[in-house]
């Protein structure tokens, strides 16, 4: 177990290395605002809603529009799978614009599992993505047609932790700090010549409103290799969340 530990975490490392060695690297800065929601139905299930505000040049123009929504599956206190449906338009922006805006259907699994540890709290995130991403090509009128969908597959790892400041844990009135790192790899058929697809760092203040809602404001650092493992986009990425959880179990009367 060990050694095949030791292989993966080589194997990791040797990609990082190969990925940080591209010559063709560019800087941006980018702006995300974005809303967070898993909205209780039972005491095992709950509806996962989201939608990110991707901008380019912090808020100047467009970056993406993504919307995810999802069926949350509690299988214990710490632990909850969700499966789900994510609506993505990406935008021509930065130095290494796409040709055309384009469309992306994308199915995702995921598996989270928490720990707390004293004043710390640990979140380990799993994803699996199967993503139909819209080829388009040149009318040559000055627009594009599209040809077709492209299906790729990626796998995706985060490790989050959340310490709050000032109070003993999450609670309401605490100010936290997050930080995070999350890698994406991609698998199956139409790889491109990066297994290697992304890694993100982030750090962050939080605020915790109530026992249903926190802000974040932070600082994420997004290292994206483009499909000919030459071109990289390094971008400096500033970032606003809200989360709000509501409640739409019914009320148990009283006798």
């Amino acid at each position: 177990m060990f050694k095949n530990l030791l292989i993966t975490i080589v194997f990791i490392l040797s990609l990082s290395n190969m990925a940080w060695s591209q010559k063709n690297i560019s800087h941006q800065n980018n702006g995300w605002y974005m809303y967070f929601g898993n909205h209780k139905l039972s005491d095992k299930y709950s509806l996962h809603t989201e939608y990110q505000w991707r901008r380019d040049e912090v808020i100047k123009d467009w970056q993406q529009s993504l919307t995810r929504i999802g069926l949350d599956y509690k299988l214990a206190p710490s632990a909850m799978v969700t499966a789900g449906y994510g609506y993505i338009v990406t935008h021509p922006y930065g130095d290494q614009p796409v040709p055309f805006k384009f469309h992306e259907h994308r199915i995702w699994e995921q598996l989270i599992l928490t720990q707390n540890v004293g004043r710390f709290y640990f979140n380990h995130r799993f994803r699996l993505e199967q993503r139909y991403i819209e080829n388009r090509i040149d009318d040559g009128a000055g627009s594009s047609d599209r040809d077709g969908y492209t299906h790729k597959k990626r796998a995706r790892y985060r490790f989050m932790v959340n310490v709050p400041i000032n109070k003993s844990s999450m609670e309401k009135g605490a100010i936290f700090v997050s930080v995070y790192d999350e890698i994406f790899l991609q698998y199956g058929p139409n790889v491109d010549k990066n297994y290697l697809d992304q890694n993100r760092i982030y750090g962050a203040l939080g605020y915790v409103l109530s026992p249903n809602a926190q802000i974040q404001a932070g600082y994420l650092n997004q290292y994206v290799i483009k499909g000919n493992a030459i071109d990289v986009e390094n971008n400096h990425t500033l970032q606003f969340s809200l989360t709000y959880h509501f409640d739409f179990r019914k009320k148990k009367t009283e006798d």
